[in-house]
């Protein structure tokens, strides 16, 4: 409809122009018609009032002409003045098609995703039905290994599985951060097979508590030693009991080892019995 309107104005523009052309052309004739007359005048007329005549009459058409064209130069200038405009929409115009067809791509593409998003929604009820079962069977298993293990840091331990149990039953926790939480411990666990560490605890040797400093390495040896160093035992995970160790040969390698753990001497090569099937050795 813009088009159309800048259409009908040019029309009139040209139009006028026209006008101000024959107007000019007629105005020429006129003069040429009031020369011709006074050619032809009696001679009982003066010259003078002649000339007069004629020269009000010029100057009469010259200033209807200068007028037309002062009209004509306004229309122009309008003209310019909308082509420029015209020109400056159809820009604009062209660069609106243009993001017009890159939004409805976008668009496009983000209906796809909507209709993957709706299809994994659709599929988390599935996946948590199907996860819960395992997150139980993993703390079970994690249970169980504990059990078994050596009996390091069983405290700290216990109550993480402790925390993990109650985590299983809690309305607000989701199925994720329970898994999330299993994963950790799990990586707690391989992490202890790595380390060496010492801590103090009671140990019962030969049916008597002692006062012990434990050194575990990894989960190959698992040491203590009583306070005056005169016992030192090595746990026996078949028994599931201290088995006291000779003095004369462990003592010392085991004090060695509990600096190292504690970071008072440095790393180095130590004699400790291993902890294999059939007991220490």
């Amino acid at each position: 409809m813009e088009g159309l309107s800048k259409l009908k104005v040019d029309k009139s523009i040209i139009e006028s122009v026209r006008q101000g052309v024959g107007r000019c052309m007629a105005l020429s004739m006129t003069l040429i018609m009031v020369l011709s007359m006074a050619l032809l005048l009696p001679a009982s007329l003066s010259l003078a009032d002649t000339l007069t005549e004629i020269q009000r009459t010029g100057s009469a058409k010259v200033t209807e002409g200068k007028a037309s064209q002062d009209h004509v130069n306004r229309l122009s200038a309008t003209t310019q003045g909308q082509l420029r405009e015209y020109r400056l929409l159809q820009k604009q115009i062209e660069g609106l098609e243009t993001y017009n067809k890159q939004l409805g791509k976008q668009i496009q593409n983000q209906q796809e995703l909507i209709k993957k998003y709706d299809t994994s929604i659709s599929e988390v009820a599935s996946i948590e039905r199907q996860m819960t079962p395992l997150v139980v069977k993993m703390v079970k298993s994690l249970t169980d290994f504990i059990e078994l293990d050596m009996p390091f840091h069983m405290t700290e331990r216990r109550e993480r599985l402790s925390r993990m149990e109650e985590n299983l039953v809690a309305a607000d926790i989701n199925v994720a951060e329970k898994f999330r939480q299993i994963i950790e411990a799990y990586q707690i666990e391989n992490e202890y097979g790595r380390k060496v560490d010492s801590y103090q605890d009671i140990a019962i040797i030969d049916g008597v508590g002692y006062e012990v400093d434990v050194l575990r390495v990894g989960r190959i040896a698992l040491v203590s030693q009583t306070k005056d160093t005169t016992i030192t035992a090595a746990w026996d995970n078949n028994t599931k009991s201290w088995q006291r160790l000779d003095n004369s040969v462990y003592r010392n390698a085991v004090r060695e080892g509990l600096k190292m753990a504690n970071k008072q001497a440095p790393i180095g090569m130590l004699v400790l019995p291993i902890s294999v099937t059939g007991g220490a050795h």
